[in-house]
């Protein structure tokens, strides 16, 4: 029952850590192609198309562990380390490989199925075990010594 818990609330987090990471991702990629055509119009804006896919990789990559980490944590879970680890790894390689599909058009969103694996590799971090949450056993009391 404790798992099938943090399971859950781990999928919730999850899915509002890939929302806002894919928003910032989505937004300055857009300030990328705003730059590109302001370069092509002869009118830079202080910013090159390179700075801002850059930044935009950076921001979400930061963004996805930070959003994860502190929902978990406001939703009570003490131990987050492993979702927050293989949601990012699981993030990072979703953006990897569908980075083409958003970088050609302003708008446009990563693979629905990509981005639900996310959110699904997270949730089931959150169900390895982890070292202290085990009851522990304890001995049985030991018989009173002879003569007390």
């Amino acid at each position: 029952m404790i798992l099938v818990s943090r399971a859950l609330k781990t999928l919730a987090v999850a899915s509002l850590a890939v929302a806002a990471a894919h928003l910032i991702l989505s937004d300055t990629l857009r300030l990328g192609f705003s730059a590109q055509a302001a370069a092509t119009l002869g009118s830079p804006q202080g910013y090159g198309a390179d700075q801002a896919f850059t930044t935009a990789l950076v921001n979400t990559a930061l963004v996805l562990p930070l959003v994860l980490w502190a929902g978990l944590r406001i939703a009570g879970e003490r131990r987050v380390g492993i979702p927050v680890l293989v949601g990012t790894v699981a993030w990072i390689t979703a953006v990897w490989h569908g980075l083409d599909v958003i970088d050609d058009a302003p708008g446009a969103i990563l693979p629905l199925p990509s981005l639900g694996l996310v959110v699904l590799v997270a949730a089931l971090g959150s169900l390895v075990p982890r070292k202290g949450l085990t009851p522990r056993r304890t001995a049985p009391p030991s018989p009173p010594a002879p003569g007390a």
